[in-house]
C-alpha cells in the first residue's frame, strides 16, 4: 500500500483575504441571518459599552447621596440593560447556528455537485479519501468558523471603538497607559499566525493521506488477509498517524501558547490602569472612585475583544487550508464540458423548444459515429492512440481485441466523451461531438463493464437507476429481457432483495445480468460492453449473452472482450495494437487471414469457447 496521495497546490504564507472574501458569496442565501447576527452583535457591543459608566455613577451617587430616587432608576436602567443582554446573546447565537448549518449544506451540496461534472482525468490523480474529505471535514471547518469571525469582527470591532472612546473620555492618561499593550499584540500576533498556518496546512494534508489510505484499506481488505499483509499495512498507516500526531501537538501547542499571552497582555493593561489609576485618585485629580471603577470594567473589557478576535484570526488561519481545499474544488473548471454556443442551443431549445430534436437543438438520432485522426495520451510521452480513424453505422457492432495497453478501452472511453481527443475529431453524423451538448450525448451511453457498480439499496432501485421514471412493470421487463427475472424471484425479497454497498451481497455474474437490465431500461443508442464476461461462470455467460443479443441490434455498439464466444458474431473485429487498428474484418476472415488475430484465437481463446 503506497502512502503517496494527492497533494495541493501551496498557497501564500499570509491569510488570503481575497479567498474569504469570495467565502462571503456563500452567505448570501442567509443573509437574513447574516444581518441578525451582525446587527445583533453590534446592538450588544453597545449595551456592553454602557454598562461600565452606570455602574460608575450608581457607585458615586451611593457613596455621595446615599439610597436615593436616582439611584433606584439607575438599578432599573441596570436590570433592563441585562435583560436585553441576555436576549442579544441569545439571538445572535441562534443566527450564527442557521448560518452554519445553512452555508456548511450549500458547500457540500456545492461540493457534489462540481463532482459530478469532473471528467475521469479528473478523478484519475485523486484518491477517494482526497475527495470525501473535502466535502465532510473541510466543509465543516469553514462553515464552523465562518459566522464566529464575522460575528467578532462586527461585534469586537464596535467594542474596541466603544471603549477606546469611553477611555478616552474618562481619562485620556490612563486610556494611553492601558493602550501600550497593542504594539507587543500585534507583533506576537503576527508571528504565531505564520507559524499556525503552516502547521495547520500540514495538518489537512496528512489528515487527507490518512483518509486516502483508510478508504483504500476498507475496499482492499480481502487482498490485505488473502496476502498477509495486516501488520505492513498498520504500519504504514501509523506512520502517517505519527506524522498527524506531531501536526497536530505543534499546533496546540502554538495556540497554546498564543492565547495566554494575548490573555497576559490584556492583564498587563489592566494592571497598568489600576496603578496610574490609583495614583490620579490619591492626587486628588478629579477622578472619582466610580469613574476609576468604570475604567476598570473598561480595561477588563479592551482585554476581552481583543482575545476574541485573536482566537478567531487563530481559527481564520486553522481554516484556511481548508478553504483553500474547497474553494479550489468549487472553482475547479472541468475540462469536459459545453463550450458558449452548445450552451445558448440548450437554453433556446428549453425556451422555444422545436419537436422531434435533441435539448440542444441537435439530430436526435445517432446514425454515424466516425474517429477522424484522433490522437490521444493519458501522459504526453507515452501516447495512446495515434491518427486513429474508425467509422461506424447505426446497428453495427465492433469488437476490440488486442494486447493489453493497445488502447481499447481509450476508444470506448472517447466514445463516452469520458475523456476527449488530443488531436483529430469524433463526429456525431459528421458533427464534432464538442459541438453536440454533453449532457445529451452521455444520456445516449449504455455501459456494462467488467466488474459492474450497483449502488446500495434494492434491485428494483439498481436497474431503475437506467430511467428513474420507469415504471415497476418496466424494471421487470427489462430484468427478463436481460435473463435475470429468475435469479431475482429466488432472493428474499425479490426485486426489493439489498444488493448491499457496491453490489457485494450478489455474485459478479448476478450483477452483470443486473447491469444489463439497467443497460436494457434506458434504452441507449450507444453500448458499450467492456470486458463483461470475462468474469463469470459459463451458465451465466449464456444468460447474458442472450441479452447481449438483444441489446446490440439497432445501436452502435462497442465489445470489448477475450472470450470468443462473446465478439465472434460482431459485423466487425478491429484488432487494436500501440493505438492503431492492425486488423479489421470478421471472424471468419480474420482466421483465414491468420494474422495476429488467429494467433490471438489459437493461443488465448479456450476450445470450450469455441
Amino acid at each position: 500500500m503506497s502512502t503517496h496521495f494527492y497533494s495541493d497546490d501551496e498557497r501564500s504564507g499570509s491569510i488570503d483575504l481575497r479567498l474569504w472574501w469570495n467565502f462571503l458569496r456563500h452567505l448570501k442565501p442567509y443573509r437574513r441571518w447574516a444581518f441578525a447576527m451582525c446587527g445583533f452583535g453590534f446592538a450588544l457591543a453597545i449595551v456592553e459599552s454602557l454598562i461600565p459608566p452606570l455602574t460608575g455613577w450608581m457607585i458615586d451617587e451611593a457613596i455621595t447621596n446615599g439610597a436615593t430616587e436616582d439611584l433606584l432608576m439607575m438599578g432599573i436602567a441596570f436590570a433592563v440593560m441585562m435583560v436585553f443582554f441576555a436576549l442579544f446573546v441569545w439571538i445572535f447565537i441562534l443566527s450564527a447556528g442557521r448560518l452554519a448549518t445553512g452555508v456548511a449544506y450549500d458547500l457540500r451540496k456545492g461540493c457534489f455537485e462540481r463532482l459530478q461534472e469532473l471528467p475521469f482525468s479528473f478523478f484519475d490523480v485523486r484518491p477517494t479519501g482526497w475527495l470525501v474529505s473535502r466535502v465532510t471535514s473541510d466543509c465543516s471547518k469553514v462553515s464552523d468558523r465562518m459566522p464566529w469571525v464575522l460575528l467578532d469582527l462586527f461585534w469586537g470591532s464596535t467594542m474596541l471603538v466603544g471603549i477606546c472612546t469611553a477611555m478616552m473620555l474618562i481619562d485620556t492618561g490612563l486610556a494611553l497607559w492601558t493602550m501600550a499593550i497593542v504594539p507587543p499584540l500585534v507583533i506576537a500576533t503576527w508571528f504565531f499566525k505564520r507559524k499556525m498556518l503552516a502547521s495547520s496546512r500540514n495538518m489537512r494534508r496528512t489528515n487527507s493521506a490518512i483518509t486516502a489510505s483508510f478508504s483504500e484499506s476498507i475496499a482492499g481488505v480481502r487482498t490485505t488477509k488473502s496476502l498477509n499483509r495486516e501488520a505492513r499495512n498498520l504500519e504504514e498507516f501509523g506512520t502517517m498517524a505519527g506524522e498527524m500526531h506531531a501536526h497536530s501537538m505543534r499546533n496546540a501547542l502554538q495556540a497554546a501558547v498564543f492565547l495566554p499571552i494575548v490573555a497576559m497582555l490584556g492583564s498587563m493593561g489592566v494592571g497598568l490602569a489600576l496603578w496610574q489609576g490609583g495614583i490620579r485618585l490619591e492626587e486628588g485629580t478629579g477622578l472619582s472612585i466610580g469613574m476609576l471603577i468604570a475604567f476598570m470594567e473598561y480595561a477588563i473589557l479592551f482585554s476581552m475583544p481583543i482575545q476574541e478576535l485573536a482566537a478567531r484570526l487563530a481559527d481564520l488561519q486553522s481554516a484556511q487550508a481548508a478553504a483553500e481545499r474547497v474553494q479550489g474544488l468549487l472553482e475547479e473548471v472541468p475540462e469536459i464540458r459545453d463550450g458558449e454556443e452548445v450552451t445558448i442551443r440548450i437554453e433556446e431549445q428549453a425556451t422555444r423548444p422545436r419537436p422531434g430534436r435533441a435539448s440542444d437543438g441537435g439530430d436526435p438520432e445517432v446514425d454515424t459515429l466516425e474517429y477522424r485522426g484522433i490522437g490521444f495520451h493519458y501522459k504526453p510521452e507515452e501516447p495512446v492512440l495515434d491518427d486513429f480513424n474508425l467509422r461506424i453505422s447505426k446497428g453495427e457492432t465492433i469488437a476490440l481485441v488486442g494486447p493489453t495497453g493497445g488502447g481499447k478501452s481509450t476508444i470506448a472511453n472517447l466514445a463516452a466523451r469520458f475523456y476527449e481527443p488530443i488531436t483529430g475529431k469524433l463526429l456525431i453524423n459528421g458533427v464534432d461531438y464538442r459541438e453536440r451538448s454533453l449532457e445529451w450525448w452521455q444520456s445516449q451511453f449504455g455501459i456494462v463493464q467488467q466488474v459492474p457498480h450497483l449502488f446500495s439499496g434494492s434491485i428494483r432501485e439498481n436497474i431503475r437507476y437506467g430511467r428513474l421514471a420507469a415504471s415497476d412493470e418496466e424494471v421487470e421487463d427489462a430484468a427478463r429481457r436481460a435473463g435475470a427475472h429468475d435469479f431475482i424471484e429466488r432472493l428474499d425479497g425479490g426485486y426489493e432483495h439489498d444488493v448491499g454497498e457496491g453490489g457485494e451481497l450478489l455474485s459478479t455474474g448476478q450483477r452483470q445480468l443486473v447491469s444489463l437490465a439497467r443497460a436494457l431500461l434506458a434504452d441507449p443508442q450507444v453500448f458499450i460492453m467492456d470486458e463483461a464476461t470475462s468474469s463469470i461462470d459459463t451458465e451465466t455467460e449464456t444468460l447474458i449473452q442472450g441479452a447481449i443479443d438483444e441489446i446490440l441490434g439497432g445501436r452502435i455498439s462497442f465489445v470489448i472482450a477475450h472470450r470468443l464466444s462473446t465478439i465472434r458474431h460482431a459485423d466487425r473485429i478491429l484488432f487494436i495494437a500501440d493505438g492503431r487498428i492492425v486488423e479489421s474484418g470478421t471472424h471468419e476472415s480474420l482466421l483465414e487471414a491468420g494474422g495476429r488475430y488467429a494467433e490471438l484465437c489459437a493461443g488465448q481463446f479456450t476450445a470450450s469457447d469455441s
